[in-house]
């Protein structure tokens, strides 16, 4: 079904509105333009945000293609020797999420109530729809940064906020997330019709349906970010999901982008539209991806070329380089344009999904979850299996093309070399290829593969970063308050070396 985009000219809010935790409170938004304004437009809005902010390749926003070592710079490796500062990443990224996501869906929230657009029986879902979308914000904000102004952020009247405890938020964001499972009604519609960019479906039940099995895959995503931490909180959370997430590739977390500039799939402009070629492959990630040795450890070398290697990349542009080659470059450093493999066909494509929860990614916690004691039915071997068949179907490939692949001793989950944070990390990584802030995430937590640093990495990192550093501007504006959050981080504060709460190992 096609997703129409609602782009609305929506007065900017402040950066800096009370947390709040219930579905029905006052969120701060100003009564004239909640009340006139679509509600369906603002989460339509915010959906797009989201999803392009945490899928986009620009280095303007999102370094971690580099980061993870899956693309390396042609002409302009600045950002892939981890420099945030030059282009105010941290600051382009903080703005995605708290002025142009967070603030529609509060202002979604604010709407419902006198939205005509939506009707009574279906203003719960509605909000609870915009709810979990901001959950889902505030988590990566989380991950992203650490501490972050969260109980006074967005309010108008304060614009130096307090960071809130990292911890603290996470904790709060899962008791919302439990509130808001609480509120889905199956038995009607969320109320948003085609608006909605991520299920629009036509069948009430089955669209909130959709919903409810997203918010049970967040649980299940945010218990495992918890696991190193809090291993009791977090089996408590995974066991809590089991029946109640997605089973197939249809329940995929996913917004399919329009063929219209600036609608499309945000690589599609990067890659296509701005007639530029800034990114190869970096031979990190193609090597192992081709079946042989790479500068990664803890990667499989497995002899057999991986089938999505060719979704994945094309072959290079040279007539110099052999028919049927693949090569990548080096990350951090300049690299050939037409001699190295540059990305697929089908990240170009304009209408590429930006996927926020894949089914394979679920699999392959499901199958984490069962070698750390939680009771989720199944075995590690048969999830494992079936969020790497998943992930090569969703490329294109078969299920033949999967058989094959699981039965290479050096990947069959019985076989393969390392223990399961090895197995599942190196799967995670090959899987959200197209997820790169959710798979640096992950590889944050398992520490799986071990990638090499970058080469010649600015301002004395040593480290591939584990978090963004704040935007610099709060040093300006915000001072008091950002010193604290720096402390509080610990002894090497605002740095990129800084590991998250979660962040265990």
């Amino acid at each position: 079904m096609k997703k129409s985009f609602l782009i609305l000219g929506v007065a900017a809010l402040s950066l800096t509105s009370s947390c709040v935790s219930n579905l029905g409170d006052d969120y701060n938004v100003n009564p004239k333009l909640a009340a006139s304004a679509s509600a369906s437009g603002f989460i339509s809005n915010a959906e797009r945000t989201l999803v392009r902010t945490v899928t986009s390749s620009s280095v303007n926003l999102n370094p971690l293609r580099f980061y993870m070592q899956y693309w390396a710079a042609t002409d302009y490796p600045t950002e892939s020797r981890y420099d945030l500062i030059t282009r105010n990443i941290p600051l382009n990224y903080w703005n995605a999420l708290y002025r142009d996501c967070i603030t529609d869906l509060r202002a979604a929230k604010a709407a419902v109530p006198n939205d005509i657009a939506v009707p009574a029986a279906n203003k719960n879902n509605t909000l609870a729809v915009a709810e979990l979308l901001e959950i889902y914000a505030w988590a990566n904000l989380v991950e992203v940064f650490g501490n972050v102004p969260y109980t006074q952020a967005l309010d108008a009247t304060n614009l130096q906020p307090k960071y809130d405890d990292q911890a603290t938020i996470y904790a709060d964001l899962i008791t919302r997330l439990d509130a808001v499972i609480g509120k889905f009604d199956t038995s009607t519609d969320i109320g948003t019709g085609e608006n909605d960019l991520i299920f629009p479906g036509t069948s009430a039940a089955a669209t909130t349906a959709e919903w409810l099995k997203f918010a049970n895959a967040m649980k299940l995503r945010m218990a495992l970010v918890l696991a190193d931490v809090d291993p009791g909180k977090a089996k408590t959370m995974a066991e809590a999901t089991v029946g109640k997430l997605p089973t197939s590739s249809a329940d995929a977390v996913d917004l399919t982008f329009d063929r219209t500039v600036p609608n499309t799939n945000p690589l599609y402009e990067d890659l296509v539209y701005s007639n530029r070629i800034d990114f190869v492959g970096a031979n990190t990630f193609i090597n192992p991806l081709k079946g042989i040795a790479g500068n990664a450890t803890g990667v499989p070398v497995t002899g057999a070329v991986d089938p999505r290697l060719d979704d994945y990349f094309n072959q290079p542009t040279s007539p110099d380089v052999p028919a049927g080659t693949y090569a990548g470059g080096n990350v951090g450093r300049t690299n050939n344009k037409e001699t190295l493999s540059q990305p697929g066909d089908k990240l170009r494509a304009q209408t590429l999904p930006g996927v926020l929860i894949s089914y394979a990614q679920v699999e392959l916690m499901l199958a984490e979850a069962v070698e750390r004691g939680f009771t989720v039915g199944g075995t590690a071997a048969s999830h494992y299996n079936a969020g790497v068949t998943a992930s090569i179907q969703e490329w294109g490939g078969t299920t033949a093309d999967a058989t094959t692949y699981l039965s290479l001793p050096t990947i069959a989950y019985n076989t393969a070399p390392g223990d399961y944070k090895q197995k599942i990390g190196y799967q995670y990584w090959v899987a959200l290829y197209n997820q790169p802030t959710e798979s640096w995430t992950q590889w944050r937590r398992l520490d799986y593969p071990q990638l090499p640093l970058a080469a010649s990495p600015l301002n004395g990192i040593t480290v591939i970063p584990r978090r963004f550093t704040y935007p610099a501007s709060e040093q300006s504006l915000n001072g008091a308050n950002y010193t604290a959050a720096s402390a509080a981080l610990g002894s090497t504060g605002d740095n990129v070396a800084t590991k998250l709460f979660w962040d265990k190992f």
